[in-house]
């Protein structure tokens, strides 16, 4: 991955319910890179949307800077919920992998109807007991998300056995670039510089990355 590229921004790991043991793609990341910051919520086992998301939203206050979120299963549903409550504008791009079902949890209601206001790649498993694949890309869709259905992969966690999960790195560094052309073109620009290019096109429906 091109760290140098990464390095642009602060990134949080915002797991699902049970966290994520030592062998799931998030924590492997997370020696890989050690600057990325885990979100801890007080109640792994006790998944309350609102708290969870009410725990973002204390964490990404602490920093300003640009941020990318990696999120898997419930921390997917977290992390667009706090999105939604537009308190967060410093949020660069988000990766959700896996996402639990909102109907599962009840909270399908309280969970944003549109667009999500910064780029977004969705990851989804054909054989996902948590979520099914339609049902991901059709939340995919709603959220303007990129999407990538990666084969039978179960919950895409530990008992996947991705080890290191390579894509999902390369996917991450798809979302800092994308994240980057954003910034760069929302930039102020001087008032004597040559006409600016257009803004990036971002994904505002669902597409294969």
């Amino acid at each position: 991955m091109a760290i140098w590229q990464l390095n642009q921004f602060r990134v949080l790991v915002a797991p699902g319910l049970h966290n994520s043991g030592p062998q799931h793609w998030q924590s492997r990341w997370q020696r890989l890179y050690p600057w990325f910051e885990r979100v801890e919520q007080d109640r792994w086992s006790d998944p309350v949307l609102l708290d969870w998301a009410d725990r973002l939203d204390e964490v990404l206050a602490q920093e300003r800077r640009p941020t990318l979120i990696v999120a898997h299963s419930f921390g997917c549903l977290t992390t667009a919920l706090s999105l939604s409550r537009a308190s967060s504008p410093h949020v660069a791009g988000v990766l959700l992998v896996g996402p639990a079902d909102p109907d599962k949890f009840q909270v399908s209601a309280i969970l944003p109807q549109g667009a999500l206001p910064c780029p977004s790649i969705m990851v989804a498993s054909s054989n996902d007991p948590w979520m099914t694949a339609p049902s991901a890309e059709r939340w995919a869709r709603r959220w303007g998300s990129a999407f990538l259905n990666a084969g039978a992969l179960g919950h895409i966690n530990a008992e996947s056995g991705l080890g290191d999960w390579r894509c999902g790195q390369r996917l991450l560094q798809v979302l800092a670039q994308r994240a980057s052309n954003v910034r760069l073109h929302d930039a102020p620009r001087p008032r004597a510089a040559a006409r600016p290019a257009q803004r990036a096109a971002l994904p505002g429906s669902v597409s294969t990355v």
